[in-house]
């Protein structure tokens, strides 16, 4: 038997290559969902977020099993059942969302070394799997919703990296009716503006040109409030000057030269390529544009690399774990995963040999030096489709060996800081969040009908967790866990300021430790900032200026101040301008936890400390 299953455009069902009538968008929804996670177990609570929109009816398990059985008249024993879930088989070729990313992901890493034609090619092939919005004909506002607009913007990308590649192959004139039509449909996509631009330049028009570099001004403007990015406006000023070097100059014909390549694979034959990601989180709600920010930095050019940052507890980690099943397709050579548990004595080589462990070299054959390590990993990714995801980095320099130098790899660095010092790299910030977003979290852990029933203690216990993920989920995990428990008891009991980090630990989660694990980071990598951090929880009012953080120190003013900003990249304090630094509320209890603690003697911060009494010469 051979199936088809499609979800680039309306959501279809060919058997034998024949068009079955699938039924209601619910059944479509129950398809769609075991098929994006196809030849793994769905679970049907999971399974339930993807085909209901708002709470879960009581009849859902009845009926997500009515649809099952429906869909298995159709493709028979390829829907496997498991303990609370159900399992859709598929073999290669059988999806059109994987063959559109492998379609992609070929192009891509074959831009530097095959031929533009080929390139144009694959990435044709690739839109040519699109029939439509993805998703067609299923319920909206279900947990779908994110794979969707991750896939459609997929698709706008690899859009204009067709349109690139055909610019450099002097197709300008053939391109101008579908740039058209997508800046009708996008019109806020700079890139494709640049492209329209060129292509008119390049046949000659200036004037058109011109003015299509008016009306993306003018769209950005109504739409966003913004002007154009630095790149449209260098385009733009260079038309303006007539710069030679916008003109398209056919290519050279040379004879070829054969070439003998060998590449060095990222596992060894015969050994299993990695697959380490962590478990998707059932419970994950909102985060769509940032999902959509993070596929697009890893499938996007070189460096593909997504450093996700934000504050202790934010659900980073369960975006970057999103973001890497959604593109797993698209990593075929493997996926690997390392933690590093915001230590800040984890060297570069240490990161690297672990990757290149995974990767199939043996522990023997690691090199020593920390350069062979890098080179001898760089060697092993090149060209390769493998995803590296690093949990927990303090430093930028845990992960720069790990940043890919050419096509194929991607990189996904999970962190409380932006890593600055990374250069071309996409940053992703998560922040709070909102009180929907909120809401949906803990109804997807306790239930909707147990908020529903006290909607007051409901938004008392969002203001209490900050829009923070972890303590959501901590407080939606007690709420499971105590049917009996009356939602405004839980309330009260969070809402004691003195004990409410105590109630805000469940299990294997803690928010305390977490916020412990980031501010030891700090403290050890610089003493002043551990030491204003303490100072802030100690504050009346839970703010700090510089001038007087100092003075309480005994360090100059700009000693102090660099401390702060330091506290602020680690997502510890922010700054208010009118008040100076204060702590985020959680951040606060854990602050004010640390300044009640007993006083230790300290080494003045200033001083030089005392040089051993014998030096080796």
């Amino acid at each position: 038997m051979k199936i088809d299953v499609r979800l680039l455009g309306t959501v279809e069902l060919r058997v034998d290559d024949q068009l079955v009538t699938v039924g209601a968008a619910k059944r479509r929804a129950v398809l769609a969902g075991l098929a994006l996670e196809a030849n793994r177990p769905v679970s049907l609570d999971r399974l339930s977020q993807m085909v209901w929109a708002g709470p879960t009816p009581a009849s859902a398990v009845a009926n997500l099993r009515s649809h099952v059985a429906g869909l298995r008249r159709a493709v028979g024993d390829r829907i496997v059942a498991h303990p609370g879930g159900y399992e859709l088989r598929l073999a290669a070729g059988e999806l059109d969302v994987v063959e559109f990313l492998r379609l992609a992901g070929d192009a891509r890493a074959g831009r530097d070394n095959v031929a533009p034609v080929a390139v144009i090619g694959r990435l044709t092939d690739a839109l040519a799997q699109w029939r439509g919005p993805a998703g067609g004909g299923v319920p909206r506002s279900t947990s779908l919703d994110n794979r969707w607009a991750t896939l459609d913007e997929q698709r706008l990308q690899i859009f204009e990296e067709l349109a690139e590649v055909r610019l450099t192959v002097g197709e300008h004139a053939d391109l101008l009716a579908g740039l058209r039509e997508h800046l009708a449909a996008h019109p806020l996509r700079e890139r494709a503006w640049g492209q329209l631009m060129l292509a008119l330049y390049r046949c000659g028009d200036t004037p058109a040109a011109l003015s299509a570099y008016r009306a993306a001004r003018d769209s950005l403007y109504d739409q966003l409030g913004i002007e154009p990015g630095s790149e449209l406006a260098r385009l733009h000023r260079a038309m303006l000057d007539r710069s030679p070097e916008l003109s398209w100059v056919p290519p050279v014909a040379a004879e070829p030269v054969p070439v003998v390549r060998t590449r060095e694979l990222a596992v060894d034959e015969g050994q299993v390529a990695p697959r380490e990601l962590p478990a998707d989180l059932v419970a994950f709600v909102g985060r769509t544009r940032e999902l959509a920010d993070v596929v697009a930095a890893v499938t996007g050019p070189t460096p593909a690399v997504a450093v996700v940052c934000g504050p202790a507890g934010g659900g980073k980690s369960a975006l970057a774990v999103r973001a890497a099943h959604t593109v797993a397709a698209a990593f075929p050579d493997g996926q690997v995963y390392v933690d590093l548990g915001y230590r800040t004595d984890v060297p570069a080589e240490e990161v690297v040999a672990r990757v290149l462990r995974s990767l199939g070299v043996p522990a023997a054959d690691v090199p020593q030096r920390p350069e062979e390590r890098a080179g001898r990993l760089r060697s092993r990714l090149a060209g390769r489709r493998v995803l590296l995801v690093v949990d927990g980095v303090t430093h930028a320099a845990q992960v720069r060996p790990l940043v890919p130098a050419g096509p194929g790899p991607a990189l996904v660095v999970v962190g409380q800081r932006q890593l600055q010092s990374l250069d071309g790299v996409c940053r992703i910030t998560v922040g709070a969040l909102g009180d929907a977003d909120g809401r949906a979290l803990l109804g997807a852990l306790a239930g909707p009908e147990r908020l529903d029933a006290d909607p007051a203690a409901t938004r008392e216990l969002l203001r209490h967790c900050s829009g923070s993920p972890l303590a959501l989920r901590v407080a939606g995990a007690r709420l499971a866990g105590r049917p009996a428990l009356p939602m405004d008891r839980l309330v009260e009991q969070i809402g004691d300021g003195r004990r409410r980090l105590d109630w805000l630990a469940h299990g294997d989660l803690s928010m305390r430790e977490r916020l412990a694990t980031g501010y030891a980071a700090v403290r050890s990598e610089d003493e002043v900032a551990g030491r204003l951090f303490e100072l802030l929880g100690g504050a009346p009012d839970g703010q700090l200026l510089p001038d007087g953080a100092a003075a309480r120190l005994g360090v100059n003013t700009e000693r102090a101040w660099r401390a702060l900003e330091e506290l602020i990249d680690t997502h510890l304090v922010y700054l208010d301008e009118l008040a100076g630094y204060r702590l985020p509320a959680l951040v606060r209890e854990y602050a004010a936890e640390l300044a009640a603690l007993p006083s230790v003697p300290r080494q003045p911060i200033n001083r030089w400390r005392a040089l051993p009494t014998t030096v080796g010469r």
